[in-house]
């Protein structure tokens, strides 16, 4: 009966996030699917939202894999562009590729095509998949300009870079150094983690070695032993799965108190697995992910709100050459865009002064969580760098 329940909640909860992406409307925002170039014969493929009349959107967004209202990533990006669009009465829109987390890169550029069709000034695409679409599409329509978030300066075919294309990417490492120190500190020894992008995406590497080196570092003051168990298998897709599920029960039931679920859609498989032992705790990532489960006691957050916002402003502030064009924006503590939602999470032994203490330390840089995360999917590379710690590290794969 506990596992129908947590199958029935987990249900509801797709359910809800899906409820919630077809009802997300303002001055422009319907939504629209972008389908793959293979699959058009003239009429684009769409989905809700159609252009009305003369009606255009000024501000795109192009989702990344998953939903978008993921409780995550996407939905983060998306609720910073509806953010500054409704306070500045601009009109705005979102885009999410056809195929969902098979999505292609032809499907990528429908999207984007079809935002630009729709009257977009900006686009703004969260994700590292997003980049080679984003290059096609930003040299051939010069007029629009791209925000490629989690990404990286693009470049053109002689390597020099887009100017009509800005990036912003995060100190992944630190937020998640906050969350494996406080998990420590908080009494938990027995700790997880799974993270997206089957060891191949940039920011969920971050997040990982951070959240390991924070574990290492409270479990040397305290002087405790502390096993971490950590995989990329099943996270390939960043999208709940059965297999995850199971992976994710067997190490809640061999143990496992607290499992940092690291991209995306992950996190209702995580939280599944979570619900159907006694005290099975989440750490959450990219957003507040506390509203999803009483289980998430924490998350491992950038401000991804807040940069689609600050971008937002400089662009429609006649600051894109000064600032932008070509440009990255790598943002951590010192910018207020990594931490940890100290309200809302639920620790017993460490405090609000806790954590300003050690926020304090990282966004001053005296502590400054390596991003060295070459080989983070191979055993070697945990060994070689934790061997002879507090840590013992149990890489699956």
């Amino acid at each position: 009966m506990k596992k129908f329940l947590s199958i029935l909640l987990a249900a509801l909860l797709v359910i809800g996030a899906i409820a919630v992406f077809t009802g997300c409307q303002g001055n422009g925002g319907g939504g629209q699917q972008g389908g793959g170039e293979e699959q058009q014969s003239g009429e684009e493929q769409q989905g809700g939202g159609e252009q009305q009349g003369d009606k255009t959107y000024e501000i795109a967004v192009v989702t990344d894999v998953g939903q978008l209202m993921d409780g995550g990533f996407n939905q983060g990006t998306y609720e910073g562009a509806v953010a500054f669009a409704e306070a500045n009465g601009l009109t705005y829109n979102y885009y999410q590729p056809a195929n969902g987390s098979d999505a292609t890169d032809n499907d990528r550029i429908a999207a984007m095509r079809q935002a630009i069709k729709n009257g977009a000034k900006i686009i703004i695409a969260p994700g590292f998949l997003q980049a080679t679409a984003m290059t096609t599409v930003a040299l051939e329509s010069p007029e629009v300009k791209f925000v490629f978030v989690d990404g990286w300066p693009l470049t053109d075919e002689a390597g020099a870079a887009i100017p009509n294309v800005t990036a912003i990417a995060y100190k992944e490492q630190e937020s998640g150094y906050l969350a494996g120190y406080a998990v420590v500190k908080d009494g938990y020894t027995k700790l997880g983690g799974t993270f997206g992008g089957g060891g191949s995406n940039p920011a969920c590497n971050r997040f990982a070695y951070g959240y390991v080196q924070g574990i290492r570092d409270a479990a040397e003051e305290l002087g405790v032993d502390v096993e971490v168990k950590i995989s990329f298998m099943y996270g390939s897709t960043f999208s709940a799965s059965t297999e995850l599920a199971t992976q994710m029960s067997g190490w809640y039931n061999g143990g496992t108190e607290v499992v940092f679920s690291c991209g995306g859609s992950m996190v209702q498989s995580v939280i599944t697995a979570a619900q159907e032992t006694e005290n099975g705790k989440v750490i959450g990532v990219d957003t507040d992910q506390s509203i999803l489960s009483d289980r998430v006691i924490t998350s491992a957050m950038k401000g991804l709100s807040v940069s689609v916002q600050k971008v937002l402003g400089e662009f429609y502030g006649g600051e894109w050459d000064a600032k932008l064009g070509g440009q990255l924006s790598n943002l951590g503590a010192a910018d207020d865009s990594t931490g940890l939602p100290i309200e809302t999470s639920k620790f017993t032994n460490f405090t609000a002064d806790d954590y300003a203490a050690l926020y304090a330390k990282v966004k001053s840089g005296e502590i400054t969580p390596s991003d060295d995360v070459a080989g983070i999917d191979t055993a070697e590379f945990w060994a070689k760098n934790f061997e002879g710690t507090h840590v013992t590290v149990v890489y699956e794969q």
